[in-house]
């Protein structure tokens, strides 16, 4: 849960700069203003950061459901969206390094959250698979 609320964090700062028609300021990097101006900061007309933002926000809404519930499906679809996302976050990182020539501070923030939650999500995937394993064979 950590993980995907400092993801959003990240992403609701660079989207409330997007909105406020603002570049945000580098911290470790200098091209945060070339990334999040670029063609490649949004995707289908909607900006990325908020996209990002909504990533992580349904992180968080799925973890707690699955607390709530204990859904082991719940855990199943944290791990398919936590794919996705690193998928996308692949993407996203590559125009940076690769067609942008420019690497922005908040967006490796986010492409470290991303990966953590990949990685939880083959955690996930797995605890899920041992559940549904042991509810179908009766013993708990």
């Amino acid at each position: 849960m950590t993980v995907a609320f400092v993801g959003f964090l990240d992403a609701v700062y660079l989207s409330a700069n997007y909105l406020s028609g603002s570049v945000p300021p580098c911290f470790v990097t200098e091209g945060c203003d070339v990334v999040t101006t670029s063609i490649y900061s949004k995707f289908f007309g909607i900006p990325v950061a908020i996209l990002g933002a909504l990533y992580y926000l349904s992180h968080m809404v799925l973890m707690i459901y699955y607390v709530d519930r204990k859904a082991i499906r719940t855990l199943f679809l944290i791990a398919i969206w936590a794919t996705a996302g690193f998928i996308f976050s692949l993407w996203l990182l590559f125009a940076q390094l690769m067609l942008i020539k420019e690497l922005c501070s908040y967006c490796i923030v986010s492409a470290i959250t991303s990966t953590l939650l990949f990685i939880l999500g083959i955690y996930f995937w797995k605890k899920a698979r041992d559940l549904h394993a042991e509810n179908q064979s009766g013993t708990h």
